[in-house]
């Protein structure tokens, strides 16, 4: 977020680390700004506001964590090669354990998210010298980002502690809740962000979060649940608000150079400014990077690749298909295409080889890379912001909301939206492999859209977990699958530090 970067930074600098460890907890530091002295004045809320962008912003969420967990668990991506690492693979392969480091970092993350918003949500009645306005819009916001994390933690972990109010010592630790009541809390405070919010074209800085952010989560959540009536209510509200539009140029939702475009809905700020902070939680001043370019580009470390159920997901002249899908070129880089503004050729790359369309290549990740610019030469950090919610996703899943309400017609409408984008420029539907003459046939096209405009964007694995429980996948995609994994085991180091937790209260399997 490189309007908020400079002020994020200043901010990080005085904010103690705010996570759920006993060892955290415990300290105490006269010399630190505590809640009790702080949080007395407009300035000071914002500033608790900011806190919250900057985990948001960490190594343990969109830094790194977040992405590769998200990643892992759904069925976009393999193993470059022997060089990913055992906490990442035993998780793209099912074998993960309580001890997993990648899943406690994201559960501490998102803690920290909770402990910051519950500040301010706290704090932010109390503030004399503020206009009414900006404190509704102030605590919707934390309202938003405290309620998304909820989300995550109830749709990947299930039942988890619920904090609503700042926990300070070890003493305060929560007991587990029910899924249900992670799920409903997420729910609540989704509605009364958007309630409070104002619209993107209103907020006080580009990239804050807004009225859309709070109804696509929302939206998210609802169909979580099942509630598509819900769902699509929230979904029509951002469409008919005339905020948000696809871009014309599909590249341009992945690149430096055109972030908080209109087809942004949400998403995390990084700049080039400073670097990338790999001991703590890279949420303070000068960590502004992200390492998404140099995890997953052709020329970087190429952990994770391209499954081959996703390239074989495209459509192809090969299969039959009317075109290639233009936007198989715009996600991934194959051997022998130019990168660095056209200068330079990829000849060839480390690791694992791709058999595709009878070819041995070597295919790798192009989405949130900074090689369309540069030769990174081996190691290179980013300043991509991460999007969290595209508009294409909403026109998707308001196209499942009216498939599921009745309305196949509509459904497909949507999603020819999407694929008549100008750099897409796909045939609409009906085509010869996606036929849409019946209610089975218009939501494979919907699982069949969904994946290749938002292939390796965190939001698969989720949808395979929704539509394995609602019998929608024709077949399992996961060939490891079993019903444990449904949800990640609470981390171990919770069940050790949290006073009102113990091994009765990990979910079943682990």
């Amino acid at each position: 977020m490189k309007n908020l970067k400079p002020t994020i930074a200043i901010i990080a600098a005085f904010l103690f680390s705010l996570s759920c460890g006993r060892e955290d907890l415990d300290l105490t530091n006269p010399n630190e700004v505590v809640v009790a002295t702080f949080y007395k004045n407009g300035d000071e809320l914002r500033s608790g506001v900011y806190s919250i962008y900057a985990s948001l912003q960490s190594l343990q969420l969109y830094a790194r964590e977040y992405f590769f967990l998200h990643d892992l668990r759904g069925d976009d991506n393999k193993a470059g090669g022997g060089q990913l690492e055992t906490p990442r693979n035993q998780l793209l392969i099912g074998t993960n354990d309580p001890g997993n480091s990648v899943a406690r970092d994201v559960w501490t993350g998102l803690y920290a998210v909770i402990l910051r918003s519950n500040i301010v949500i706290t704090q932010g009645p109390e503030v004399a010298d503020i206009s009414e306005s900006l404190r509704t819009a102030l605590i919707a916001e934390a309202k938003f980002t405290r309620g998304w994390a909820y989300f995550e933690l109830g749709s990947l972990w299930g039942g988890v502690p619920i904090y609503t109010t700042y926990a300070g010592t070890f003493e305060d630790s929560a007991p587990k809740s029910s899924q249900q009541e992670v799920l409903d809390l997420a729910i609540q405070d989704l509605r009364d962000a958007a309630a409070g919010l104002p619209l993107a074209s209103q907020t006080e800085q580009p990239g804050r979060f807004s009225k859309g952010s709070a109804q696509a989560m929302l939206g998210r959540a609802l169909m979580f649940t099942g509630d598509y009536a819900g769902a699509k209510t929230a979904f029509e509200a951002i469409v008919d608000s005339g905020e948000y539009a696809l871009v014309d140029e599909f590249d341009d939702n992945f690149q430096e150079e055109n972030e908080y475009n209109r087809e942004s809905i949400a998403e995390i700020g990084y700049s080039n400014v400073g670097g990338f902070n790999w001991n703590g939680t890279g949420d303070g001043v000068g960590n502004e990077q992200s390492v998404r370019t140099q995890e997953y580009s052709a020329v970087g470390w190429r952990n994770l690749i391209p499954s081959d159920g996703l390239l074989n997901e495209f459509e192809r002249v090969s299969k039959g298909d009317a075109k290639d899908d233009p936007r198989f070129a715009k996600s991934f880089y194959s051997l022998g295409d130019t990168f660095n503004n056209g200068e330079s050729v990829l000849t060839d790359v480390q690791g694992e080889e791709t058999t595709f369309e009878g070819v041995t290549t070597k295919i790798s990740w192009r989405k949130y890379s900074l090689m369309y610019k540069t030769d990174p030469g081996g190691f290179l950090t980013g300043g991509i912001n991460m999007r969290v919610i595209r508009y294409a996703e909403v026109l998707i899943n308001l196209a499942e909301c009216e498939l599921e309400l009745g309305n196949p017609a509509r459904a497909i409408a949507l999603l020819n939206q999407v694929r008549a984008r100008p750099s897409v420029d796909m045939p609409p539907y009906p085509t010869t492999n996606f036929p849409v003459s019946n209610p089975t046939e218009v939501m494979e096209a919907i699982i069949h859209e969904k994946r290749v405009e938002l292939s390796s964007e965190q939001i698969r694995n989720r949808d395979i977990l929704r539509w394995r429980k609602e019998g929608k996948l024709p077949a399992e995609p996961i060939s490891h699958f079993e019903p444990k994994l449904e949800l990640l085991p609470i981390p171990q180091s919770e069940i050790d530090n949290n006073a009102k937790l113990s091994e009765s209260d990990q979910n079943p399997g682990y």
